[in-house]
């Protein structure tokens, strides 16, 4: 079964096309991430296995426009892998926000549509952008099945005295008011995937994975599950993201409401699309950015690295907290794997929780389920390469094969 899987970002799209002969026998036929959408210097990067990566650089205004790209890649006669989007057996996508509706993956119908769509006030910046990417696919391949698959899926099993608000309780009745979570096919991945490589049994360990790239997050998963994990009922909580605040006084939103005369759309607007790195360096959304400025000497740009790297710092110690101990923390997402200066600044001074850094191996990552923690560490800490795209492909199959 070929599965095209689409994971459309708040600013990225990151794409494959697998090959599943069943969910543990697969092989890749291409595989891409288009980078800084709905900017003048927008980036696709498209891998086939065997070839040559091609690289281009363009202005993509938006996810739609992405997308009929990839698609133009894949059936090139020079980049491609498909003579047909016919070849195509189902299309997955990855979608943000299930609220209450969705406990695990759902073929796409107009009931799931709909659904997905009342989740958007939830997650306006990418439950839009997972749409798109469903209603693109549709139209170009109208008989071709669909599933969704949801962030929020695999953080269900978390208490219900971590998932509530202390708000009134009629407003979790009324509105389903509650953390939700989200990156849950991330994280779930990365743990069993560098459980098995450390040859662990992952329901014996306590694990923190920090899942960190534009949108961030960081799980406690005990026994193999999530039982707490810091993005909230949005994307919106937590740590300091690309352009999300992060954690907040509520009554500064309120605040900033009065003082500047925003309506709803207005502070939502401030809050996940003007804040976060962006906000604080007045320069960029993007680590990459921010990282070198702040080495060129801007203040702004220290300010909003080390603010990030404190407030993952402050999550990890809360989270070993919580789960009594902890015996692996893995980094993940396009900073965690890549990063290595946002890597030592989360992981230096975290001694007395048993963690020895390697520096020179956290300077020099160079393969998957990299450990980068001394030898004599009493935690050990790994880079793991996520692929959020395998699960959504193995999850794909199952449903599709079911009809």
């Amino acid at each position: 079964m070929v599965i095209l899987v689409l994971n459309c970002g708040s600013s990225s799209i990151k794409y494959q096309v697998l090959d599943m002969q069943d969910v543990n026998n697969y092989s890749l036929k291409a595989k891409g991430l288009v980078e800084r959408v709905g900017g003048d210097n927008a980036t696709i990067t498209h891998k086939v296995p065997g070839r040559e990566n091609v690289f281009v650089e363009k202005s993509i205004k938006d996810h739609s426009e992405g997308i009929s790209d990839v698609l133009g890649l894949l059936l090139d006669a020079n980049t491609g892998v498909l003579k047909s989007l016919e070849e195509i057996d189902a299309v997955g996508h990855r979608v943000a926000h299930g609220g209450e509706y969705f406990s695990g993956a759902a073929l796409v119908n107009d009931d799931t549509i709909a659904k997905i769509e009342k989740c958007c006030t939830l997650a306006p910046l990418h439950n839009p952008a997972n749409l798109i990417g469903i209603r693109a696919a549709a139209s170009l391949m109208p008989a071709t099945p669909q599933v969704a698959v949801f962030d929020t899926s695999f953080h269900q099993t978390i208490p219900d005295y971590a998932y509530m608000y202390a708000l009134p309780y009629e407003y979790y009745e009324k509105y389903g008011l509650r953390r939700y979570g989200f990156h849950g096919t991330s994280h779930q991945y990365v743990a069993n995937k560098a459980c098995e490589a450390l040859g662990w049994d992952v329901a014996e360990k306590k694990i923190i994975t920090c899942h960190l790239g534009n949108g961030s997050s960081i799980t406690a998963i005990e026994g193999g599950k999530s039982v707490d994990t810091s993005m909230g009922f949005t994307p919106l909580e937590g740590v300091t993201m690309g352009t999300r605040c992060g954690d907040i006084d509520a009554s500064a939103v309120t605040f900033l409401m009065e003082k500047e005369g925003l309506d709803v759309n207005g502070i939502n607007n401030v809050l996940n699309k003007k804040s976060g790195l962006l906000g604080i360096s007045q320069l960029s959304a993007d680590n990459r950015d921010v990282e070198a400025a702040a080495k060129e000497g801007s203040a702004k740009a220290r300010l909003a690295h080390l603010k990030r790297c404190y407030d993952i710092k402050k999550y990890i110690g809360a989270y070993a907290a919580v789960l009594n101990g902890v015996d692996l923390i893995i980094m993940t997402g396009g900073i965690g794997e890549n990063a290595r200066n946002v890597r030592r600044q989360v992981l230096s001074g975290l001694e007395y929780l048993g963690v020895e850094i390697d520096l020179d191996r956290n300077e020099n990552v160079d393969c998957d389920n990299c450990v980068i923690s001394k030898p004599e560490s009493k935690v050990v800490v790994m880079v793991v390469c996520t692929n959020e795209e395998l699960v959504i492909a193995r999850d794909t199959m199952n449903i599709v094969s079911a009809l």
